[in-house]
Order: structure tokens, then sequence, then C-alpha cells
């Protein structure tokens, strides 16, 4: 099992990153930029799992992939798009609200494939355990389309999947805990039956603190969320927002995470480090916030067309990050602990997990 990643070894780490970043970051950065983000597209991995703080419990494990297409020019007429989808575009328009009119909005695609997954606190008992979460996998395709200015991103996203057996966690499960040595969970006889999911995601992300330069050469911003999701999967409001310090910032709207809206690494200006085909591009740590009001959680309220394991379900819940990033060749490579908020009446402790990230940008 992993070592535990220690705050103050985080701390250590990312201090002795920062003292070496200003120099080399100063030294390579061109005077020009060398390519434009219109015609770059975007692959991220991200892979979040709660052995990086040596627990396997609640949300245990999480894996997807996205990839984000170049600028499509125009999502409204563009005869490269197919029919369907310029029709789509013209009836979602009003999401770009003040944006339509802005000559430098960016229209993107987004296709990503992930999957979730659940379990209770004891891995031993096969018997269902009435007071604890119930197993639960979810396992999903999602389409998005982002519009985005410089300082403004409008995120629409369609997950479609299954949650039950045929969402694949226990086997997935299983297999990684066999590979690694693991005890076996015993209960997933007990896990949510299988039920076609449907999320639907709207999210808001606005630069509330651009070109802010501090000495020594550093930058920071503020990134700005909120949202909603509607759906059997999952219902709710959201709101928070990311604080980045560091040197050679990237030009996008945060670190990618699980957490749905949140693919958004593709690089938004020119000036992106990624896009300067540099050995070195940058680093920056970061800190996030996210909070929930919640009305339904497939996982922990159970199926929604039949009876099933549920447990009662906190309506306010919140997730705290902290982490590092930095950039290289066209990578963002991430790191971050995750902190979580107790998410049913009788769960004994808040959850923590890590979430490694990785994407990259080119140009087309």
């Amino acid at each position: 099992m992993p070592e535990q990643l220690s705050s103050r070894s985080l701390a250590l780490v990312l201090a002795a990153l920062l003292g070496l970043a200003p120099v080399q970051a100063r030294a390579e950065a061109p005077a020009t930029p060398t390519a434009d983000p219109r015609q770059s597209w975007t692959v991220s991995f991200t892979l979040e799992n709660d052995l990086f703080a040596e627990t396997d419990q609640a949300y245990t494990n999480g894996v997807g992939v996205s990839w984000i297409s170049p600028d499509t020019s125009d999502y409204l007429n563009d005869p490269n798009m197919p029919a369907w989808v310029r029709w789509v575009n013209r009836e979602l328009e009003w999401l770009h609200g003040g944006l339509t009119g802005d000559a430098a909005l960016q229209r993107n695609l987004v296709i990503s494939l992930g999957q979730k997954m659940f379990t209770p606190a004891d891995p031993v008992p096969t018997a269902l355990i009435e007071d604890d979460r119930p197993y639960a996998g979810w396992l999903y395709l999602g389409f998005g389309y982002h519009a985005r200015s410089r300082l403004r991103m409008d995120s629409l996203e369609l997950n479609l999947g299954v949650v039950g057996p045929s969402s694949l966690a226990e086997e997935a499960q299983n297999f990684i805990h066999d590979l690694r040595g693991f005890e076996r969970f015993n209960g997933w006889d007990n896990q949510l039956s299988d039920e076609p999911g449907v999320q639907l995601i709207y999210e808001l992300k606005r630069q509330l603190l651009p070109d802010c330069i501090l000495p020594v050469g550093m930058e920071c911003d503020l990134i700005g969320h909120a949202g909603f999701s509607l759906g059997n999967v999952a219902t709710y409001l959201n709101a928070g927002g990311e604080f980045r310090l560091g040197w050679d910032i990237p030009a996008d709207f945060g670190t990618s995470s699980l957490r749905p809206g949140g693919s958004n690494s593709a690089p938004s200006s020119r000036w992106d480090p990624r896009l300067r085909e540099l050995p070195f591009g940058g680093i920056h740590a970061f800190v996030s916030l996210d909070g929930r009001l919640v009305g339904r959680d497939i996982t922990l309220d159970g199926n929604t067309f039949e009876d099933s394991h549920s447990v009662d379900k906190r309506y306010l819940v919140g997730d705290a990050a902290v982490g590092v990033s930095g950039l290289f060749y066209g990578f963002k490579l991430s790191f971050a602990r995750v902190f979580t908020s107790q998410e049913f009446e009788g769960q004994d402790d808040p959850h923590t997990y890590g979430s490694v990230s990785l994407s990259y940008s080119r140009p087309f």
C-alpha cells in the first residue's frame, strides 16, 4: 500500500520545486507565442483513489479520460459539423449569454469516458451492511460543449451510462486488488441493481482575479464556478472556486478532476506555457473548494425505480483540495489531496483521497 503523503511532505516538495521555478521560467520564455490554442486539442487522464490516503472506502476509486477538440470556428454553421449537432448548438445558443458576440470566443467539443466506484468501510461481511453506504458503480460516456473566452467558460455536459453490476466496478476493483495483493471486498452481491443513468450538467467558470502579478515573477489567479446537475444519478446545485499561485500559470480554467464539469484544462490563450514547446513550462500550487446542495445522489439514495439499500444523505456537502501542477513539453501533471465532508448520517469521519491528472495539449 502506498505510503501516506503528509501535508508537511507535500509542502516541502512544493517549496523545493517552486524555488527553482522562476529562474527556469524567465530564462526560457519566448518573446512571442508559438501556437494558436484554437488549433490545439487536449487529451487528459485522471485517476482518483483513496489508497493515497491509506483508506479503502466511500468514494474509493475513479478513473476517466477525456478529449477536447480544437476550436470548431462556428458551432452553428460549420459545414464540418453534423447537421444534428448544428441544430443542437443553435438551440443551446442561450448558454453563451454575453459571450455570443465575443470575437475571441472558442467553442470546443468534449468526449469523456469514466468509471467511479463506492464501497462501505468494512470489506469483510458478505451480508448487507445497513448503516454504511451501498456498494455502487457508475460507468458513463460523456459529451460536452464548451464556450470559452479568456475570462469565462460555459460548460454543458451530458453523461449517459449505467449504475449497477453492468458498470463493472466489482470486476475492476477485484482486478486491482488481486494485482496489488490486497484483500477483496466481499459484499458486492449487495450492490445497487442495474439502472440506466442520465446526468445533465451546466457550469459557469469565470476568472475573478486575472492578470495578477506578484514579486519575483510570481502570478496568481482566482477562478469561480457555479452550476447544477440534473438526473437520476445526481441532482444538485454547486458553487466554489480555485486559487492558484506560482510561475507561468496555464491559461485555462483550473485543474482537471472527475468532478462533473471539471474538464477544463485546455489552453484558452496563445500565451499558455504548454504551447511554447519548452522542457519546463512553469509550476504552481492550487487550493480549491466546491460546495453542493444535494437533491439526489444515487450512490446514497439507492435505485430510482426499485427498492434497494440506501442511507440518509446529508443535503449540504463539500470538497476541499490542495495540490501542485507542473508543465513540461505540452503536458500538465497535477497531484491533489482531496478532503470531503461527511455525506450521510452515521458516517464516522470525513473522507480523503488522492487525485492525479495528466493532460497533453498539441496544435492540430
